[in-house]
């Protein structure tokens, strides 16, 4: 049979109090017997004592008669000892079983009640904590410890949660996405073809469905490239911030041409992947575009700001709330979590949060008080660029 902890404790308590005990008794038998050995004896006889008249003097016991009354004296001192200190070994042993198991008991008491919280805890119920005691000793760091560990359990869980709730709502929405142009492309050739279509109808068929299949792979191209931010940066390589938006700038210039453009770009230099950060910045100027509004404004801007590279982009559009600029951080969500058909995809702010993300940068989505959005993004500077700047 298994000995509980408590059990074991108790054990151990008790043998080191035997230890302890007997070892004082074969000490203290040692000096006794070493006392006596070298202790003398003195007998006093009195002649004219309490004897009664008449009755012969006792005779004065010689020098061997004394020796043997000495060792008779001694042997029954140390076994006196050995009896009254075997007795109260036992005694002391008895005491020590009991308040070793009560100590035994205090001790892992702590223990108990952690363990009695841990069976309780579940991934439905992770609210309960370890009763932390006092005074701080090796058990409340313990119990400290396992709080900790759940604190972080519990916030893993919720993040597990909370990025599983996203990823079924980003596969409904992405099936939504897809089952819509294939709708459009099987209902374009069931009418087409029911009856004897002419050359025009067939080619407005094919208009429609060369419109759905470029959707579904716009699309897809979405997906893939969030995949991608969201798998991390390979290769990393020294960019430029401020020319990947002028290049962006120039290549968007014939949509920008009905906005008001502000450029302040100043060397923003970052240690990524050129390739997501350009994706990056084209679904900036793209969705500040898109979602413009006749003669509105677009202000773009690059810089370094406390040790890291800053990208703001603002443009004037609608007027939105701050709960619906946080919607547009998720794929196909626009507007306080419903889904809006425009003609975007829905997945730039998703994938631009993505890159911002894998490249271990931030993305902040504010709505301006009088319409459009402000989005800064903030990037780790590139360490070899910010050496050459202390220097």
């Amino acid at each position: 049979m298994r000995l509980t902890a408590r059990a074991r404790l108790t054990l151990l308590l008790t043998a080191l109090v035997l230890a302890a005990g007997g070892t004082l008794t074969a000490l203290t038998y040692l000096l006794m017997q070493q006392n006596l050995r070298h202790r003398s004896f003195f007998i006093d006889l009195d002649p004219s004592g309490s004897l009664p008249s008449g009755t012969p003097q006792p005779t004065p016991p010689s020098g061997q008669g004394l020796r043997d009354l000495a060792d008779r004296v001694e042997a029954d001192t140390l076994s006196a000892l050995l009896t009254q200190a075997g007795l109260a070994l036992v005694v002391v042993t008895g005491l020590a079983v009991v308040l070793g198991w009560l100590v035994a008991g205090r001790v892992l008491r702590p223990i108990r009640a952690i363990s009695s919280t841990a069976r309780r805890l579940s991934a439905e119920n992770l609210t309960e904590r370890v009763p932390v005691t006092s005074p701080a000793d090796e058990l409340t760091a313990l119990a400290g410890t396992v709080n900790g560990m759940l604190d972080r359990i519990q916030r893993g869980v919720a993040e597990r949660d909370r990025i599983l709730d996203s990823q079924r709502l980003f596969t409904a929405n992405a099936a939504h996405e897809l089952r819509t142009p294939l709708t459009t492309v099987r209902t374009a050739i069931d009418v087409t073809l029911d009856g004897h279509p002419s050359r025009a109808e067939l080619l407005a068929m094919a208009g429609d469905i060369r419109d759905a299949v470029e959707h579904v792979q716009r699309v897809l191209d979405g997906l893939l490239l969030l995949a991608r931010s969201q798998a991390g940066v390979g290769a990393r390589e020294p960019a430029d911030l401020a020319g990947i938006a002028a290049a962006a700038l120039d290549a968007a210039r014939h949509r920008v041409r009905d906005l008001a453009v502000h450029a302040d770009l100043r060397p923003a230099s970052v240690s990524g992947e050129p390739v997501l950060l350009e994706r990056m910045v084209d679904n900036l100027i793209d969705n500040a575009v898109r979602y413009n509004q006749p003669d509105g404004h677009l202000t773009i801007s690059t810089g370094m700001a406390d040790g890291e590279a800053v990208l703001q982009i603002s443009n004037s559009g609608r007027e939105i709330s701050p709960d619906e600029a946080q919607a547009l951080l998720e794929p196909f969500v626009h507007g306080q979590g419903a889904r809006v058909r425009t003609d975007g995809l829905g997945l730039g702010l998703s994938i631009v949060r993505a890159v911002a993300l894998a490249h271990r940068g931030r993305l902040a989505v504010t709505a301006r008080p009088g319409g459009g959005l402000d989005v800064t993004v903030e990037l780790p500077a590139h360490l070899v660029a910010t050496a050459d700047r202390l220097g």
